[in-house]
């Protein structure tokens, strides 16, 4: 196996622990959101948990 089919084949672990990576710091905001100001928590909540589930469904797709 030459280097370039090496890389190609772990593409996908790399992917999925970005991904997980992504995940873990966008829980974390959400956890830290009540240390905001209100107008920030309402600003930021539905941007977060969209974020989130977007990261959800790529982490789903590479695993099916």
């Amino acid at each position: 196996m030459n280097m370039n089919a090496a890389m190609q084949a772990l593409e996908p672990f790399y992917q999925h622990h970005d991904l997980l990576i992504e995940l873990g710091r966008v829980e974390m905001a959400i956890e830290h959101l009540d240390e905001r100001d209100t107008q920030e928590q309402v600003a930021l909540r539905p941007r977060l948990e969209q974020r989130m589930t977007t990261l959800q469904q790529a982490i789903a797709r590479l695993a099916a």
